[in-house]
């Protein structure tokens, strides 16, 4: 049974790392850009809230992976509204 769990967290931590770290390249290019007029911004909302709702669910259930990277990816996509926003 331990092993198990410590399997299922292992792949959730790993799905969570490559799943976040897809963001980074969109956030980095505006970043340097200065430009974000290619980037939908609905579609970076949509994106929030769906990431939110899976945030709240980790927290209900108690899963470290899914809080972690849900966070993580919260914070890089209100980084890319952010600049959406700002650099436009």
């Amino acid at each position: 049974m331990e092993f198990s769990t410590t399997l299922n967290n292992f792949v959730g931590i790993i799905a969570g790392i490559i799943t976040t770290s897809a963001l980074i390249p969109q956030a980095l290019k505006i970043y340097k850009t200065k430009s974000a007029k290619d980037i939908s911004l609905s579609m970076f909302i949509f994106l929030a809230v769906g990431i939110a709702l899976w945030l709240l669910y980790g927290i209900l259930i108690k899963e470290i992976p899914v809080i972690l990277a849900n966070s993580v990816s919260l914070v890089i996509i209100f980084s890319i509204i952010f600049m959406k926003l700002r650099y436009g």
